[in-house]
């Protein structure tokens, strides 16, 4: 098909992976979770954002869901996090590496690692306001509406 969209002779369907496509162009998990138990958010260097909320049944992640402003890898790698970590233990999610992210997503530019490393951060900041809310109940009371 000529409507199909080529970058530099190449065809964008045909360099990515399943998995990448999978996750590039899912949305059922873009929302804002209500009171989450755990919220990061992270800007990158080339303009992009990554939010994440979290929501905990014991030590486990039991839903988490994502705001994002940035391009399709960006988009790709927020739900790669999302998949890799939900339902799994708090001490599971801290060792989730940008590595492993563009690992999984098989195709991710190399050029766009960076995009797998502002999801993770953005993880590793949604874990540790957990951790700190689970240690000061009190200030998820007082958090700021977003």
């Amino acid at each position: 098909m000529t409507d199909e969209p080529k970058r530099q002779g190449r065809d964008f369907w045909q360099d990515h992976s399943l998995r990448y496509l999978e996750m590039a162009f899912r949305t059922d998990r873009r929302e804002r979770l209500a009171g989450p138990d755990g919220y990061g958010k992270k800007t990158g260097a080339c303009g992009d954002t990554v939010e994440f909320f979290l929501q905990l049944k014991g030590e486990h992640i039991a839903a988490m869901a994502y705001e994002s402003q940035g391009c399709l890898n960006t988009n790709a790698c927020a739900n790669t996090v999302i998949h890799l970590v939900e339902g799994r233990t708090l001490a599971a999610a801290w060792e989730l590496t940008p590595e492993r992210v563009a690992a999984y997503l098989e195709s991710l530019p190399p050029d766009h690692l960076h995009c797998a490393e502002l999801a993770v951060g953005a993880l590793y900041l949604a874990l540790a306001n957990a951790a700190e809310l689970r240690r000061r109940p009190w200030k998820k009371a007082y958090r700021k509406s977003r």
